[in-house]
């Protein structure tokens, strides 16, 4: 066993220090957005997903999935209007749209639900929010929650929207 001087500890417990700083402020930095006026984001939602193993013909089972879409203003000073909501199926084509401008308080949510029994979006759903804001705001968080409930089981996880205009 080799006995460590103290210089060899100060240099660890540094360089622990250094990289949590670096980790810290580069998620902090990843987490915070420009101020925005307005946005089109691309939200991913999945009416199913495949699992298990592949069958004798090929195919893997499918579990289908609920979807929720959440739109949450996340800027405390200022609304935002919700000007359009679009759901696609895997293949881009159009299933549902609502065009009514909606204005979301300052730090108010609301959300769009898809039933499980839907699978029309199959596996490469989407969502294309429109969104803006007469003045620079906090861009909204808008995220779908995919989620299967059987009995006691729950299969659940979210998937965060990203601008794409």
């Amino acid at each position: 066993m080799r006995l460590r001087k103290s210089g060899d500890a100060w240099r660890g417990v540094c360089s622990i220090v250094v990289l949590l700083t670096l980790m810290t402020g580069a998620a902090a930095a990843e987490e915070r957005e420009a101020l925005s006026r307005g946005q089109t984001v691309y939200v991913p939602v999945y009416s199913s997903i495949w699992y298990g193993n592949v069958d004798s013909r090929l195919k893997a089972s499918k579990l289908l999935l609920s979807s929720m879409l959440s739109i949450r203003n996340l800027d405390p000073d200022n609304n935002i209007v919700v000007n359009s909501v679009r759901y696609y199926d895997t293949d881009g084509k159009l299933l549902k749209e609502d065009n009514l401008a909606r204005a979301l308080a300052p730090l108010a949510s609301t959300d769009v639900f898809i039933e499980f029994k839907d699978d029309t979006g199959g596996t490469g759903a989407k969502f294309i929010v429109v969104w803006q804001a007469d003045v620079p705001v906090n861009p909204p968080i808008i995220e779908s929650v995919n989620t299967h409930f059987t009995g006691t089981q729950l299969t659940a996880f979210l998937s965060r929207g990203r601008p794409i205009k």
